[in-house]
């Protein structure tokens, strides 16, 4: 389904909306809930109008969609913006869970991260993910070694490490295997030029890594649209 938003704010408002709604049901129906989510600058605002959402935050785990190999502390990291972004108000007693882990290897972590997103409340709730001009999603860049086993949708693998010559770090990613459990995938689109990418990417089975995205058929795809 296709929202198309005169604005960034009311995009972003709507999309807040109903990542609630996917939360509360899985509240209710199983008394705890999980929602994936992406960092970059375009998923800020859906993060602050969240974080008002009267939910039982307590009871809600965040898991970060990828993750660049950095301390948390550090200014490219997504785990930083969330805290400071969307773990406030209400959402601060909502648990998250770090991709990071000082003194192992990017491997091993990624080893230990299959382990426990497999303790999270399953399936998701919702996914909110953003999409780069690449066509990249998470961090499933075009250029990655390892781009076929993050976007089996069969795979066992929840979680791999990426490297790509997009970004001077390593990368942590949730692969399309564990975003598509989840109850519906909100994918966030800014501008003109990430627009024409996802009308390719609609006709295109394999110009773009998000072409995968888009024709699993696990979870139901919600895009948002905004110049």
């Amino acid at each position: 389904m296709e929202n198309i938003f005169d604005n960034r704010e009311d995009a972003a408002r709507a999309a807040a909306d109903r990542i609630g709604e996917a939360l509360q049901r899985r509240l209710d129906a199983q008394g705890d809930a999980s929602v994936v989510v992406s960092g970059g600058t375009s998923p800020a605002g859906v993060f602050a109008e969240l974080a008002s959402k009267a939910l039982a935050w307590s009871d809600v785990h965040i898991i970060l969609s990828d993750e660049r190999w950095v301390p948390a502390d550090h200014e490219d990291s997504n785990e930083r913006l969330v805290r400071d972004t969307l773990l406030s108000g209400q959402a601060q007693e909502a648990s998250l869970l770090p991709m990071y882990k000082a003194g192992v290897t990017i491997e091993d972590r990624c080893g230990e991260l299959n382990d426990e997103l497999r303790l999270a409340p399953f399936p998701f709730a919702c996914a909110l993910l953003g999409m780069g001009e690449d066509g990249h999603f998470a961090s499933l860049f075009p250029d990655a070694e390892n781009l076929d086993e993050g976007l089996d949708v069969d795979s066992s693998e929840l979680c791999i490490p990426v490297r790509t010559a997009a970004s001077p770090y390593p990368r942590v990613s949730l692969t399309l295997s564990a975003l598509s459990r989840s109850d519906e995938i909100l994918l966030l689109i800014f501008g003109d030029a990430k627009r024409a990418v996802y009308e390719t990417a609609k006709k295109d089975a394999n110009g773009y890594p998000v072409s995968h995205l888009l024709r699993q058929k696990r979870a139901p795809i919600h895009v948002y649209w905004a110049p």
